[in-house]
Protein backbone atom coordinates (compact mmCIF):
# COMPACT_ATOMS: atom_id res chain seq x y z
CA UNK A 1 0.00 0.00 0.00
CA UNK A 2 1.32 3.45 -0.90
CA UNK A 3 1.90 5.74 1.88
CA UNK A 4 -0.52 8.15 -0.07
CA UNK A 5 -3.09 5.84 0.21
CA UNK A 6 -2.14 5.08 3.86
CA UNK A 7 -1.82 8.30 5.02
CA UNK A 8 -5.98 9.55 5.72
CA UNK A 9 -6.32 6.30 7.90
CA UNK A 10 -3.60 6.76 9.72
CA UNK A 11 -4.68 10.83 10.19
CA UNK A 12 -7.99 9.38 11.25
CA UNK A 13 -6.25 6.53 14.27
CA UNK A 14 -4.18 9.53 15.54
CA UNK A 15 -7.50 11.62 15.70
CA UNK A 16 -9.11 8.41 17.37
CA UNK A 17 -6.44 7.76 20.26
CA UNK A 18 -4.63 10.83 20.63
CA UNK A 19 -1.83 9.29 19.49
CA UNK A 20 1.47 11.58 18.86
CA UNK A 21 2.74 11.87 15.68
CA UNK A 22 6.25 13.09 16.59
CA UNK A 23 6.68 9.91 18.43
CA UNK A 24 6.32 7.46 16.12
CA UNK A 25 8.51 9.37 13.61
CA UNK A 26 11.44 9.54 16.26
CA UNK A 27 10.43 6.00 17.36
CA UNK A 28 10.69 4.87 13.59
CA UNK A 29 14.09 6.69 13.16
CA UNK A 30 15.38 5.08 16.29
CA UNK A 31 14.42 1.13 14.66
CA UNK A 32 15.92 2.50 12.07
CA UNK A 33 19.45 3.25 13.20
CA UNK A 34 19.84 0.40 15.60
CA UNK A 35 19.02 -2.76 12.87
CA UNK A 36 22.39 -3.84 11.75
CA UNK A 37 22.80 -3.78 7.99
CA UNK A 38 23.65 -7.30 7.55
CA UNK A 39 20.54 -7.94 9.37
CA UNK A 40 18.27 -5.72 7.40
CA UNK A 41 16.03 -7.29 5.42
CA UNK A 42 14.95 -5.20 1.93
CA UNK A 43 11.19 -5.24 0.60
CA UNK A 44 12.79 -7.30 -2.79
CA UNK A 45 13.50 -10.50 -0.31
CA UNK A 46 9.89 -10.13 1.25
CA UNK A 47 8.62 -9.92 -2.35
CA UNK A 48 10.52 -13.68 -3.23
CA UNK A 49 8.44 -14.95 0.43
CA UNK A 50 5.04 -13.78 -0.21
CA UNK A 51 3.36 -16.06 -2.40
CA UNK A 52 -0.03 -16.15 -4.22
CA UNK A 53 -1.70 -17.62 -1.41
CA UNK A 54 -1.10 -16.57 2.17
CA UNK A 55 -2.56 -17.15 5.94
CA UNK A 56 -2.25 -14.61 8.10
CA UNK A 57 -2.73 -15.84 11.70
CA UNK A 58 -3.78 -13.70 14.72
CA UNK A 59 -3.61 -14.23 18.31
CA UNK A 60 -7.49 -14.78 19.09
CA UNK A 61 -8.71 -17.36 21.08
CA UNK A 62 -9.87 -19.62 18.27
CA UNK A 63 -6.29 -19.85 16.91
CA UNK A 64 -5.37 -22.54 19.38
CA UNK A 65 -7.64 -25.32 18.53
CA UNK A 66 -7.40 -24.62 14.92
CA UNK A 67 -3.96 -24.75 13.73
CA UNK A 68 -4.91 -27.93 11.85
CA UNK A 69 -6.44 -25.73 9.11
CA UNK A 70 -3.32 -23.90 7.90
CA UNK A 71 -1.93 -24.83 5.07
CA UNK A 72 1.16 -25.38 5.30
CA UNK A 73 1.93 -24.78 0.60
CA UNK A 74 0.85 -21.14 1.63
CA UNK A 75 3.03 -18.17 2.96
CA UNK A 76 2.28 -18.54 6.78
CA UNK A 77 2.53 -14.83 8.42
CA UNK A 78 1.67 -14.55 12.35
CA UNK A 79 1.29 -11.48 14.29
CA UNK A 80 2.22 -10.64 17.41
CA UNK A 81 1.76 -13.36 19.74
CA UNK A 82 0.43 -15.65 17.27
CA UNK A 83 3.81 -16.59 16.41
CA UNK A 84 3.96 -18.59 20.17
CA UNK A 85 1.04 -20.35 19.85
CA UNK A 86 2.56 -21.46 15.96
CA UNK A 87 5.43 -22.03 17.29
CA UNK A 88 4.55 -24.37 19.96
CA UNK A 89 2.27 -26.30 17.83
CA UNK A 90 5.13 -27.02 15.70
CA UNK A 91 4.91 -24.36 12.93
CA UNK A 92 7.61 -21.97 12.17
CA UNK A 93 5.63 -18.84 10.29
CA UNK A 94 7.77 -17.67 7.04
CA UNK A 95 7.33 -13.90 8.33
CA UNK A 96 6.33 -12.79 11.55
CA UNK A 97 4.99 -9.17 12.32
CA UNK A 98 5.32 -7.95 16.08
CA UNK A 99 5.73 -4.97 17.74
CA UNK A 100 7.31 -6.56 20.81
CA UNK A 101 4.09 -6.08 22.97
CA UNK A 102 4.33 -9.28 24.18
CA UNK A 103 6.46 -12.94 25.33
CA UNK A 104 9.71 -12.94 22.51
CA UNK A 105 11.29 -16.12 22.84
CA UNK A 106 9.16 -17.55 19.85
CA UNK A 107 10.09 -14.58 18.03
CA UNK A 108 13.62 -14.71 18.85
CA UNK A 109 13.44 -18.87 18.04
CA UNK A 110 11.80 -18.17 14.19
CA UNK A 111 14.04 -15.68 13.73
CA UNK A 112 17.20 -17.32 14.29
CA UNK A 113 16.07 -20.27 12.08
CA UNK A 114 15.06 -17.91 9.13
CA UNK A 115 11.75 -16.21 9.64
CA UNK A 116 11.59 -13.07 8.46
CA UNK A 117 10.88 -10.31 11.07
CA UNK A 118 8.84 -7.38 10.49
CA UNK A 119 9.79 -5.09 13.64
CA UNK A 120 7.24 -2.37 13.89
CA UNK A 121 8.04 1.05 15.44
CA UNK A 122 5.53 3.41 17.48
CA UNK A 123 5.44 5.86 19.64
CA UNK A 124 4.60 3.62 22.70
CA UNK A 125 7.31 1.04 22.42
CA UNK A 126 10.60 2.55 22.06
CA UNK A 127 12.12 1.37 25.44
CA UNK A 128 10.60 -2.60 24.02
CA UNK A 129 12.78 -1.22 20.82
CA UNK A 130 15.92 -0.56 22.63
CA UNK A 131 16.06 -3.41 24.89
CA UNK A 132 14.67 -6.68 22.61
CA UNK A 133 16.12 -5.78 19.12
CA UNK A 134 19.55 -6.26 19.54
CA UNK A 135 18.57 -9.90 20.65
CA UNK A 136 17.35 -10.88 17.03
CA UNK A 137 20.13 -12.41 15.04
CA UNK A 138 18.03 -12.90 11.93
CA UNK A 139 16.34 -10.62 9.17
CA UNK A 140 14.62 -7.71 9.67
CA UNK A 141 12.16 -5.72 8.31
CA UNK A 142 12.02 -2.02 10.18
CA UNK A 143 8.49 -0.53 9.88
CA UNK A 144 6.20 2.31 10.95
CA UNK A 145 2.77 3.63 10.82
CA UNK A 146 4.16 7.42 10.00
CA UNK A 147 5.89 7.93 6.85
CA UNK A 148 8.20 5.81 5.17
CA UNK A 149 12.14 6.83 4.98
CA UNK A 150 15.44 5.17 4.15
CA UNK A 151 15.60 1.59 5.99
CA UNK A 152 12.35 1.72 7.62
CA UNK A 153 9.28 0.60 5.86
CA UNK A 154 5.39 1.12 5.92
CA UNK A 155 2.72 -1.06 4.13
CA UNK A 156 -0.02 -0.12 5.90
CA UNK A 157 -1.61 -1.32 8.91
CA UNK A 158 -2.11 -0.26 12.39
CA UNK A 159 -2.71 -3.51 14.86
CA UNK A 160 -0.33 -6.29 14.37
CA UNK A 161 -2.88 -8.09 12.46
CA UNK A 162 -3.83 -6.24 10.13
CA UNK A 163 -0.25 -4.71 9.32
CA UNK A 164 0.72 -8.65 8.62
CA UNK A 165 -3.00 -8.43 6.25
CA UNK A 166 -1.37 -5.37 4.51
CA UNK A 167 1.78 -7.03 3.93
CA UNK A 168 0.25 -9.67 2.06
CA UNK A 169 -1.33 -7.61 -0.43
CA UNK A 170 1.38 -4.89 -0.70
CA UNK A 171 3.22 -8.14 -2.29
CA UNK A 172 0.67 -9.03 -4.34
CA UNK A 173 -0.47 -11.63 -2.50
CA UNK A 174 -3.96 -12.58 -4.66
CA UNK A 175 -5.84 -15.23 -1.85
CA UNK A 176 -5.47 -14.24 1.99
CA UNK A 177 -6.82 -16.99 4.84
CA UNK A 178 -7.23 -15.32 8.17
CA UNK A 179 -7.16 -17.13 11.16
CA UNK A 180 -7.54 -16.24 15.02
CA UNK A 181 -9.40 -12.93 14.03
CA UNK A 182 -11.72 -12.55 16.78
CA UNK A 183 -12.84 -9.05 16.12
CA UNK A 184 -15.25 -9.51 19.59
CA UNK A 185 -13.60 -11.45 21.34
CA UNK A 186 -10.00 -11.09 21.97
CA UNK A 187 -7.48 -12.46 23.74
CA UNK A 188 -6.83 -10.13 25.96
CA UNK A 189 -3.06 -9.88 28.10
CA UNK A 190 -2.99 -9.10 31.85
CA UNK A 191 -4.07 -5.57 32.43
CA UNK A 192 -5.27 -4.75 29.58
CA UNK A 193 -8.58 -2.22 29.27
CA UNK A 194 -11.24 -4.29 27.15
CA UNK A 195 -12.35 -1.62 25.68
CA UNK A 196 -9.55 -0.01 24.33
CA UNK A 197 -8.83 -3.60 22.81
CA UNK A 198 -12.06 -3.39 20.95
CA UNK A 199 -11.51 -0.30 19.70
CA UNK A 200 -8.00 -1.03 17.96
CA UNK A 201 -10.16 -4.25 16.49
CA UNK A 202 -12.29 -2.43 15.54
CA UNK A 203 -10.01 -0.37 13.08
CA UNK A 204 -8.30 -3.97 12.37
CA UNK A 205 -11.21 -5.29 11.10
CA UNK A 206 -11.83 -1.85 9.00
CA UNK A 207 -8.50 -1.63 7.30
CA UNK A 208 -8.51 -5.50 6.35
CA UNK A 209 -11.97 -5.26 4.51
CA UNK A 210 -12.57 -1.50 3.42
CA UNK A 211 -8.82 -1.12 2.03
CA UNK A 212 -8.97 -4.84 0.70
CA UNK A 213 -8.22 -4.45 -3.32
CA UNK A 214 -11.41 -6.14 -5.08
CA UNK A 215 -8.41 -8.65 -6.92
CA UNK A 216 -8.08 -10.09 -3.71
CA UNK A 217 -9.73 -12.91 -1.87
CA UNK A 218 -9.97 -12.83 1.75
CA UNK A 219 -11.53 -15.76 3.41
CA UNK A 220 -12.02 -16.64 7.55
CA UNK A 221 -10.77 -19.85 8.81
Amino acid sequence: MDFEVWSPWYEAILADFGFDREKDEGSARSLAAMVPLGQLCRPDRLRTKIRNDVTVCANGPSLDGRLCLIDRRSTIISAGPATTVLYEGGIRPDIFVTDLDGPIEADLRCNQEGSIAVIHAHGDNLDRLVELVPRFRGPIVPTTQAAPSQNIFDFGGFTDGDRAVCLARHFGAEKVRLLGFDFDEPRLKPGQDRGTKLRKLAWARKIIFDLNPPEVELSML
